[in-house]
């Protein structure tokens, strides 16, 4: 399962985002996002799957390896605009969908 997160994880393009649930939709298992997150906190190679890009359901960046600034500075640093509460500015218009992929 970890193989095929990453896979996934790493087809979010630069400036969007996927939630965990997103992801876990899109294994077929709509219930583990605490499991992904879990599998994320472990990724091996954040240059080439860019796990900062995976966002809770609600709007917020969440939680990261490297914590929760880096994760910030590096969502920014692509574009995202985060409010002082750590709320995704424009979620909508900057989620990336992977429901809308051929896997």
């Amino acid at each position: 399962m970890s193989t095929t997160v990453y896979r996934l994880v790493s087809m979010i393009p630069e400036g969007r985002i996927c939630t965990y649930s997103d992801l876990a939709r899109a294994l077929g298992k709509p219930r583990a996002y605490r499991l992904i997150g879990k599998i994320l906190n472990k990724n091996p190679n954040p240059v080439v799957v860019p796990c900062h890009r995976v966002v809770r359901s609600d709007g917020r960046v969440g939680g990261y390896m490297h914590g929760y600034e880096a994760k910030k500075k590096l969502l920014e640093g692509e574009g995202i605009r985060i409010d002082g509460k750590g709320m995704i500015i424009d979620f909508d218009s900057v989620r990336f969908r992977l429901d809308k992929i051929n896997k």
